[in-house]
């Protein structure tokens, strides 16, 4: 009787999959969409309505609001917090295109979903799995639990930094401003240095003159340094830190990038300022202090955040090669910045360290690196690489005026990387090339693998055969 009974039970359960089945092919609703999906429809959600908004009359200063390759650039650029302009921030917009600006910074750095997100949280509503897998891949979180928590943490920090970063900088811009557009300025910078953004207002002084006008200024320079040092470590990072106190140790993760990172910095600033030490166009006529001070900003500034206080077309072509390779880094996992991430480029080099000594596999601080992880680090070097010097080709062959093929790569690895340096290459980029560079910020932002993933994975993708192994002779 027993077995009648679950006979029966068993063709109802296979009857009613059946049905389920037939329900989900009929019902589009149903479609398989990922978390990466999500994110770049977001993205791409926000970098619409910000064109929209750019092409408003009351967004540009002449009134006539812009076209809309200018528009939609300006948005991209904004939002995958990149940098690079058509026209000059200050001058060319508004004070509504400006607000419009930042706003696209600030949704930009912390991400569309983590903004969602918070917002849901704040006000009570549930937060499903979907909502917290997204948020997951968002931020780079080693696992879902406590994801919404982390989120509302993300949110505060940032708000206080930037608030703190605002009121730092407040003094030295009502000095020179007053109190209104010292006020305005003051928030201004501190987002869009926070956010790795490198939008400036200071066009003033010259278009695209970013920071140069307070290359004797070291505390401003200090300020902003700290600001997108904050920005670029990653949210994980922080959480760790302010947790340190109480834990005292940190994960490898935080370790990686934390040391990867200072080396990074120290390492650029003295390249930086040994080649350009003697250079009059560059740095060759400041004091041995500003010199000093320079390199570092500039050092910080390339790996992710876009603002310069020297003139970065006089630097010297080994010097603009080296600021490219710092810039296709970028900033860390999770962060504000773009770029393949200092992660990425930290396992591919002690992936190498390990196979020249001898190891089959990876080997970071006594804790071996899954080759899962080695086989994307690769991959996303790799994509990476086409996408900036693919890009860099067609600029090359595709400016209203000749530029030379070190100014191609520069400007490229800017875009990929979301730094925003230009040595004025962006400027002079027709309509094919400004859209080539939209969709090399984007990837930038997202992640390559992140975009690749979105465009080509299916449901049914983690099913693999079982394939007999081959042998291949490298080296």
């Amino acid at each position: 009787m027993q077995i009648k009974i679950k006979q029966r039970q068993s063709k109802f359960d296979i009857k009613i999959a059946k049905v389920s089945v037939m329900i989900k092919r009929q019902n589009p609703k149903h479609k398989h969409i990922t978390s990466f999906q999500i994110i770049i429809l977001d993205f791409l959600s926000v970098i619409i309505l910000g064109s929209i908004l750019l092409m408003l009359p009351v967004a540009t200063s002449d009134g006539k609001g812009a076209v809309c390759s200018d528009a939609l650039f300006t948005a991209t650029s904004a939002v995958c917090v990149t940098g690079l302009v058509i026209h000059d921030t200050a001058t060319y917009w508004s004070m509504f295109g400006q607000s419009v600006i930042l706003f696209l910074i600030q949704i930009g750095g912390m991400g569309i979903v983590t903004v969602a997100v918070s917002v849901a949280a704040f006000s009570g509503r549930k937060i499903g799995l979907m909502q917290r897998s997204t948020m997951q891949e968002a931020v780079s979180a080693h696992h879902v639990g406590g994801i919404v928590r982390l989120t509302k943490f993300i949110l505060k920090t940032s708000v206080c930094i930037e608030l703190i970063g605002a009121a730092l900088l407040l003094p030295a811009f009502i000095r020179d401003f007053g109190i209104t557009k010292g006020l305005w300025y003051a928030l201004f910078h501190s987002v869009s240095a926070f956010c790795n953004a490198g939008f400036d207002l200071f066009g003033q002084f010259g278009a695209y003159s970013s920071l140069v006008p307070y290359v004797h200024n070291y505390y401003v320079q200090a300020v902003v340094m700290f600001m997108i040092i904050a920005g670029g470590l990653g949210f994980m990072v922080w959480v760790e830190l302010i947790q340190y106190p109480k834990k005292r140790k940190l994960s490898l993760h935080a370790r990686v990038v934390l040391i990867f990172s200072a080396v990074l910095w120290v390492g650029g600033a003295v390249l930086i300022g040994l080649m350009e030490w003697n250079n009059p166009a560059s740095m060759g006529g400041l004091s041995v202090s500003d010199k000093i001070m320079a390199s570092l900003f500039q050092s910080v500034s390339t790996r992710t955040a876009g603002m310069n206080t020297i003139d970065l077309a006089a630097c010297g072509p080994i010097t603009k090669l080296l600021m490219s390779v710092l810039q296709f880094i970028g900033a860390a996992p999770g962060s504000t910045g773009g770029g393949v991430k200092v992660t990425t480029f930290a396992v591919l080099f002690l992936t190498i360290r390990s196979v020249a000594q001898g190891r089959d596999d990876c080997v970071i601080a006594d804790h071996h690196i899954e080759s899962k992880t080695v086989y994307r680090a690769l991959t996303i070097i790799v994509i990476g690489a086409l996408a900036a010097f693919g890009s860099a080709v067609v600029v090359y062959y595709n400016t209203s005026d000749a530029v030379s093929v070190i100014d191609a790569i520069f400007e490229s690895c800017s875009a990929f990387g979301t730094v925003g340096l230009s040595v004025g290459v962006t400027a002079r980029l027709k309509d094919g090339a400004k859209l080539l560079y939209m969709a090399v910020m984007f990837m930038g932002r997202v992640g390559p693998v992140s975009l690749a993933m979105s465009l080509t994975a299916k449901p049914d993708d983690n099913k693999r055969k079982i394939m007999p192994v081959g042998h291949i002779n490298v080296g």
